[in-house]
């Protein structure tokens, strides 16, 4: 199979995105790879590796100064969704930005690196619930301005507009809190199949009109359903769209089962929601080359430093609890304390600043602290892939994986403090009565409440007497 895989990379015209495997993969398709991802005109990226997640285009908390400068970042994940609010009114700034042959124009309007993977997909990876349900043509979003419905037509000229290095084509997803009963199941495939379809003719169109232009590498969705519900779309990619789709994009672990093996060869992505690294470590061991990782942000924003390693340094003894994975730079214990975040850590954060400055940032509630834990974050993620690799490449993965799950603890610190600000396109509504994500900005004074809640309004025709009874004046020099 690899040298199958080998030759056919050889053979691909320079604009096409090509994947190769450095090891050669389990016959099954379901052991930890290792492999390379070639984007033409971006940097190459071995994997397994992490697309990191965007909010309107940019890394949470990190500058474009910074993301070049103190951040290792190979690729990102950006929404469609995040930049059409108002498309229905007005065309968007995103679609009037002129293509190029030089240059990505739509990295350069987001501020990312030129070498940097840039991955479109339509919606936000963990997606928040929208109450509509899809359509045969359409597929429901969240803007910063409220709810729409996508058009398929309109995803695909987004595509040949914008021209990132990966697309993910629009999937009929179930979204959380719906049920699927047997004819929406029968839905998905179909619809799915259709989308996918287009998009795959609109690039071809485009691609035969101007040449000079790489054609954007299709990622094709595979159903969080079973086999059987999607053998249909299965077939579909397999004995008709295989020429045109350059990966896969997963939203459930289990759909790797029963993968046909025509397919086995292509770069996997996750768009699952891992929520600790032992997660990652399973999924890399089903086979998945790139990986979305919602709790890099998610710890960041809840002022924890990640803590930990792959293969683990730390031996468990026998007694002893496991290690926890990050820690809470809340914590009054990090005032005094002038040790970096994490012992040996390599990262600006580390090097530069220690947990009491961290932990009076955090609060004073100022940004500088969320910049610096998201830099010690993204660099404890890649010395983590590194050994990911690593151990992959000495065939000791999962003899590692088994120490890791020993060492440490399974989830995360709880949030103790209180995090930036949150949007309402940047979380989960859980229903009526919620109690409100962000604390008030502006407080009454303790005194002057007290004061107004014992005394009673003056009336229209009080004198300066009848004021200073009242609280609301003050006699000056016995006048």
């Amino acid at each position: 199979m690899a040298s199958t895989d080998a030759e056919r990379v050889k053979q691909l015209p320079p604009k096409m995105l090509s994947f190769s495997f450095l090891r050669s993969p389990a016959k099954n398709g379901l052991g930890p790879r290792l492999g390379r991802l070639a984007p033409p005109g971006s940097a190459r990226i071995e994997t397994p590796h992490y697309i990191a997640l965007t909010s309107r285009g940019a890394v949470p908390h990190l500058s474009p100064d910074l993301l070049k400068e103190h951040a290792d970042i190979r690729g990102v994940h950006v929404a469609l969704e995040d930049f059409i609010e108002r498309a229905l009114q007005a065309t968007p700034p995103l679609y009037k930005i002129p293509k190029s042959t030089a240059t990505n124009t739509f990295k350069q309007f987001i501020a990312l690196p030129q070498a940097a993977l840039l991955l479109l997909a339509p919606r936000r990876t963990p997606p928040i619930y929208c109450p509509a349900s899809n359509t045969n043509t359409a597929i429901s979003i969240l803007t910063s301005v409220g709810f729409r419905s996508l058009e398929s037509e309109e995803y695909a000229k987004a595509t040949s507009q914008l021209q990132p290095d990966i697309v993910v084509s629009m999937g009929d997803i179930v979204q959380l809190g719906q049920k699927s009963g047997f004819k929406r199941i029968d839905k998905m495939g179909d619809r799915t199949t259709v989308w996918t379809k287009e998009l795959i003719e609109t690039l071809s169109v485009e691609e035969e009109s101007r040449l000079q232009i790489k054609k954007p590498a299709i990622f094709a969705p595979i159903l969080p359903i079973e086999y059987g519900q999607q053998s249909y779309y299965l077939e579909q990619l397999r004995d008709e769209m295989r020429p045109n789709i350059s990966g896969l994009a997963f939203y459930d672990m289990s759909s790797l089962a029963e993968l046909p093996s025509d397919l086995s060869s292509l770069p996997r992505l996750s768009l699952d929601e891992p929520d600790s690294p032992h997660k990652l470590l399973y999924e890399i061991s089903l086979g998945i080359d790139l990986l979305t990782i919602p709790f890099i942000g998610a710890a960041t924003d809840a002022g924890i430093a990640l803590d930990f390693s792959f293969p683990p340094t730390d031996v468990k003894q026998n007694g002893t609890p496991p290690l926890p994975l990050g820690i809470d730079m809340w914590s009054p214990v990090h005032a005094t304390d002038l040790s970096p975040l994490r012992p040996q850590c390599k990262c600006y954060t580390c090097t530069r600043h220690h947990r009491a400055y961290l932990q009076h940032l955090l609060g004073a509630k100022e940004m500088l602290a969320w910049v610096l834990l998201q830099i010690h974050n993204h660099h404890v993620m890649d010395e983590f892939f590194t050994g990911v690799r690593r151990s992959i490449a000495g065939y000791g993965f999962e003899e590692d994986r088994m120490r890791f799950e020993a060492v440490y603890e399974r989830d995360l610190p709880e949030k103790t403090g209180q995090g930036p600000r949150v949007r309402g396109y940047q979380f989960r509504s859980v229903g009526h009565g919620e109690p409100k994500r962000n604390p008030l900005a502006y407080k009454a004074l303790d005194e002057v409440k007290e004061i107004l809640a014992e005394s009673t309004l003056p009336s229209s025709s009080a004198d300066a007497m009848n004021l200073e009874e009242h609280g609301f004046a003050e006699k000056v020099n016995g006048k």
